[in-house]
């Protein structure tokens, strides 16, 4: 199978400077969450107070949605991805030095900002080059955030040894985001969506009923997304008992796994379409769910790689099919769709703090299973029967 999308990212620096934006953020997240056991230790909280917390991030989501479309008008999509992934980056050195945990609220909640504004205008400029140059890296790129999230827990479990304090880690890999996106943000910092038809284009709410469905499926997979990007070293630490230096194991299986479907995502979509290939992921999704609640430390590991493989395709995906509903412009299909399935990346953590708080991870984790099954029941009958989706 070709990797025609991941070649193109890799040869030409216009394609691989936003690609390398989707990475960067997911460095950073995937760095803090390491972290997690150390703030919970460090402030004295329960999986309620986390989810508190992490709730603060999905405020401040909701917060910056109303603003992002206007935000890249105004100043165009390429610098609205620009400043978001710099402040984004220096925002995230906030919750290792805050002093106590209503401050740790409040610096969550203007990542949450941040995180909306750049996730939004990110995928907005992959969608404005892929519509000006007829060029598929939709998948591909996700392949990088996923990639970002291996590296920044990959690579940081191994350095959290060589690093006292980890306010050190946190900024270093800070320094080194802002520096590296200031260079390539050259490459897409002047462009700009295309400017909407003074004539209205859509002919009313029943032209954005398919976005709906997408929108609802994004947020399902996305708050599995993010539940197990926050909550997968706890898992590993609390109910399967590992030591600290292996608990970010899982999230390193399924981010690795995630980075390898979504590379050859794009050949798998021209083969099978797109709507097959969201409901192949996601019975891919579900067994690896039963794996991961085994709670045997291998099985859980290899459960948490086959999870990341069944869900790598269904993201980009539904970007995709956003992009091609008729009468809708592209830019306002990816914007809702990527809008409501992050509301959903950073909900999720907080709905898991609030049952595991009731009962345990264990449990948290069942749920999120049955959610898989939701979103594979939506996409056959609304998706495919209702709006003829292929």
């Amino acid at each position: 199978m070709k990797l025609e999308s991941l070649r193109l990212i890799l040869s030409d620096k216009k394609y691989f400077s936003p690609a390398w934006v989707f990475a960067s953020l997911n460095v950073m997240t995937g760095t803090w969450v390491l972290y997690l056991p150390h703030i919970k230790t460090k402030f004295g909280l329960n999986d309620g107070h986390i989810g508190i917390a992490l709730f603060c991030l999905a405020l401040g989501l909701l917060i910056s949605i109303p603003f992002i479309p206007y935000l890249n008008q105004k100043i165009g999509v390429g610098r609205s991805t620009k400043y978001g992934v710099l402040l984004y980056a220096l925002a995230f050195n906030l919750p290792l030095v805050v002093p106590n945990y209503l401050s740790l609220c409040g610096s969550l909640l203007l990542i949450g900002v941040l995180s909306g504004f750049t996730d939004v205008s990110m995928n907005a400029l992959v969608s404005t080059l892929e519509n000006r140059n007829k060029k598929h890296v939709m998948s591909a790129t996700h392949g990088f955030f996923s990639l970002g999230g291996f590296a920044g827990a990959g690579v940081g479990s191994l350095l959290m040894s060589l690093f006292s304090n980890p306010v050190w880690h946190m900024m270093s890999v800070s320094i080194f985001i802002i520096v590296s996106n200031w260079y390539f943000s050259r490459y897409y910092d002047e462009i700009e969506e295309k400017k909407p038809s003074k004539k209205p284009q859509s002919k009313g709410f029943k032209n954005l009923r398919p976005l709906l469905g997408l929108a609802i499926v994004a947020f399902i997979i996305m708050l599995n997304e993010g539940s197990v990007e926050h909550w997968s070293n706890l898992f590993l630490f609390d109910i399967v008992q590992v030591q600290e230096n292996q608990a970010g194991l899982g999230f390193v299986a399924f981010s690795f796994c995630m980075t390898l479907g979504r590379f050859f995502g794009d050949a798998i979509s021209k083969k099978a379409g797109s709507i097959n290939s969201i409901k192949g992921g996601s019975v891919i999704a579900f067994i690896g769910y039963v794996f991961v609640v085994s709670a045997n430390f291998y099985l859980s590991v290899i459960g948490f790689g086959i999870l990341g493989l069944g869900l790598s395709v269904v993201i980009p995906e539904l970007y995709r099919l956003a992009g091609k509903i008729k009468d809708v412009p592209t830019s306002l299909g990816i914007s809702i769709v990527s809008g409501i399935g992050f509301a959903g990346f950073l909900l999720g953590p907080v709905l898991l703090g609030v049952i595991s708080n009731w009962t345990n991870l264990v449990w948290s984790f069942i749920f999120l299973a049955f959610t898989i099954i939701l979103s594979l029941v939506l996409v056959y009958y609304r998706l495919k029967k209702h709006h003829g989706f292929s």
